[in-house]
């Protein structure tokens, strides 16, 4: 149970920070941009919320399969074979987590004085400056949710990383995977610790995030 238990850390770990470099500066853009094509970005950024998570592990693992266009130039150039390897892991990661670090931000970008945003916009501020000093430092309670949700989810996600990263013993074999195969072969007493394992880190991470959702609620007053 270590390797797939370390590997699920490592995966959402990465899945998290990553997204949290990518949600940032796009979530400052959805919720300060209301025209229809922006709105069409928020509903596909929304989309892994009730789109099965095989379906979007099915169509990455054709877009990346060794034999795709995409995937024979991956290789061609840099050497990356995404399909049933530890970087498909993250890519799916990235795509059926993506709204449980958007949605969050959105919520604590648009929560934001008005008046205080658009005093800065007047003085000068470039829009860099605005997210990076005022939005993000004032809306950190909703990064603390937006970052623990996401590797909360991250680490139970079976689907769409199953799809595209398949069940290789210590380089895709995550947790949700190696509990999903000790229950195939009816292996129950070595499923109740991976069970129990993934049981614990998501009440411990949702416990840990319990005062910082308070106070996501307590803004929203």
């Amino acid at each position: 149970m270590i390797e797939p238990l370390i590997l699920s850390l490592q995966v959402a770990a990465i899945t998290t920070v990553l997204l949290a470099a990518v949600g940032i500066p796009l979530s400052w853009r959805l919720a300060n941009r209301h025209s229809i094509a922006w709105r069409v970005v928020e509903a596909l950024t929304s989309l892994p919320l009730v789109l099965p998570s095989t379906v979007i592990g099915f169509y990455l693992l054709l877009a990346f399969a060794p034999n795709s266009a995409l995937g024979q130039w991956l290789i061609s150039t840099f050497d990356w074979q995404l399909a049933f390897s530890f970087g498909g892991l993250v890519i799916a990661s990235l795509v059926y987590s993506l709204p449980f670090m958007i949605q969050p931000l959105v919520m604590g970008f648009r929560s934001l004085d008005a008046e205080q945003v658009q005093a800065a916009s007047l003085m000068g501020v470039s829009p860099r400056k605005m997210l990076w000093r005022f939005a993000v430092p004032a809306t950190k309670p909703y990064l603390m949710r937006a970052s623990i949700l996401c590797f909360v989810h991250t680490l139970g996600e079976f689907g769409a990383i199953l799809m595209i990263g398949g069940n290789i013993p210590g380089q895709t074999q995550t947790l949700s995977i190696a509990l999903y195969e000790k229950v195939e072969l009816l292996q129950f007493s070595e499923a109740h610790p991976i069970a129990l394992t993934l049981i614990t880190f998501s009440l411990v991470a949702l416990l840990v995030g319990h005062p910082h959702i308070r106070e996501v609620r307590h803004a929203q007053r």
